[in-house]
């Protein structure tokens, strides 16, 4: 008969998430992750396997989240360009108001994990691909109607403006305060035309 959990899954999940960001993968240890989820080891194998897998889940509820703040900040707007400035002001907002400079921990895995980790690599770059269409789709909806300019291909736009959202993720580790991404905002934007 199998034995029913004495803990609440997400919550757990939550917490490892927030302790794999502020440390990494590498910087994580199992006894961490004891002392922190506050469950045993055992239950801790038995329902995760093992700390890769437990990462693994961790990074696929930030994912989830991470999308839905995204889809909120790219809804709220009718023109391409709001579009396109509401995410990255909505990128802005979530990187500096946190006081302890995680970052992204997408990107934060990508630099630690994603050169030897072969599924999380791939996990990663389907996200990548999933967000540079999306935001080629607004650009090409915004070419059509003229309000942004079409000299230039939709997909190297789209793939300019992530790699700098990429950019401000990375930065943000090191404190930078909210004016020096309004400038980068601001350039991103006039790309657009």
């Amino acid at each position: 008969m199998a034995r029913t959990k004495d803990f609440d899954e997400d919550e757990v999940l939550k917490k490892a998430m927030y302790l794999f960001w502020s440390k990494g993968y590498n910087g994580t240890s199992m006894q961490d992750l004891v002392d922190s989820l506050g469950i045993s080891r055992s239950s801790l194998y038995d329902t995760y396997t093992d700390k890769h897998t437990l990462y693994i889940k961790s990074l696929e509820h930030y994912k989830k989240a991470a999308g839905a703040g995204m889809a909120a900040a790219m809804g709220n707007s009718g023109s391409a360009k709001e579009t396109i400035r509401g995410l990255l002001e909505y990128f802005v907002n979530e990187l500096t108001k946190d006081p302890e400079h995680k970052g992204c921990f997408l990107v934060n895995s990508a630099v630690e994990l994603a050169s030897h980790d072969q599924e999380i690599n791939q996990m990663l770059c389907e996200g990548d691909r999933q967000t540079e269409a999306l935001l080629r789709e607004v650009i090409e909806k915004g070419q059509k109607t003229g309000e942004i300019d079409n000299k230039q291909d939709a997909a190297p736009i789209a793939r300019f403006i992530f790699n700098n959202i990429k950019g401000m993720r990375v930065t943000a580790r090191s404190g930078v305060d909210s004016k020096a991404f309004d400038e980068v905002v601001a350039l991103t934007l006039s790309v657009l035309g």
